[in-house]
């Protein structure tokens, strides 16, 4: 009988798609490949999929790669039991591209795109169901975090031209879920003008789409730099401890 129930409610629920980027060259990270570094022995991109593949309301995984790596991905998936993972395709020229062509590689009856950095390892599936939850009700929903930092606009000599007030800003987060054909319509707009995207839920901004923030995880860091693998170790650590 609680089988049936579970059943019933998985049937109402919008089918939801993880879209990973992971096709970015790691120019930041002093020549090591972000992706497949072991993070606490497990390689990054692993952590990140993972934490997508128990993910409640995430059905299928389509992973935007380097040319180079889509092999070995392909592995790590098999060998980790990844069993979401539906395709690894190419990445394109751009984020928002690589973005576009794995949203184009779902299944006919996905309605939500969670799109979610491959190298943000220390995602929750908590975490991730609340976000794909409330984008479910608004079409488009992204986690933030206050920021700590008193943040300035500077001018080309250096000098302060502004400071902005911080309780009105916020850090965002992946994953960002949108309804499937907003997002694509988005992101197909950014690349036909030559837009630069820094994120998916800017162009959808720029379609005059509200796009509504929910609460993010300051341990949900992306991996950009050496420190921060550092960061994530202590942060596993931690966890283990807490666990």
């Amino acid at each position: 009988m609680l089988s049936f129930f579970k059943k019933a409610r998985e049937a109402v629920r919008p089918r939801c798609a993880a879209l990973v980027p992971a096709a970015g060259e790691s120019r930041r990270m002093g020549g090591i490949h972000k992706m497949l570094e072991p993070l606490d022995g497990v390689p990054v991109l692993v952590r990140t999929l993972t934490a997508l593949q128990l993910t409640q309301q995430i059905d299928e995984i389509i992973i935007a790669a380097r040319e180079e790596d889509l092999v070995e991905i392909s592995r790590l998936c098999q060998d980790y039991g990844i069993s979401k993972c539906t395709k690894v395709i190419r990445g394109g020229e751009s984020r928002a591209h690589s973005v576009l062509l794995a949203a184009l590689e779902t299944s006919p009856d996905i309605q939500l795109l969670a799109v979610h950095d491959g190298a943000r390892p220390l995602l929750t599936p908590e975490m991730a169901d609340a976000v794909i939850t409330a984008a479910a009700r608004c079409s488009a929903a992204v986690p933030a975090v206050p920021l700590k930092d008193t943040v300035k606009i500077c001018c080309s000599n250096g000098a302060v031209a502004e400071t902005l007030e911080r309780d009105r800003l916020r850090a965002v987060q992946t994953p960002q879920v949108f309804d499937a054909s907003l997002l694509k319509a988005a992101l197909q707009s950014a690349i036909t003008e030559n837009r630069p995207v820094t994120d998916d839920a800017s162009a959808v901004e720029h379609l005059g789409k509200a796009v509504f923030l929910v609460d993010g995880d300051e341990e949900n860091i992306k991996i950009t730099t050496p420190l921060d693998l550092i960061v994530a170790e202590a942060i596993l650590q931690d966890r283990k401890e807490r666990a």
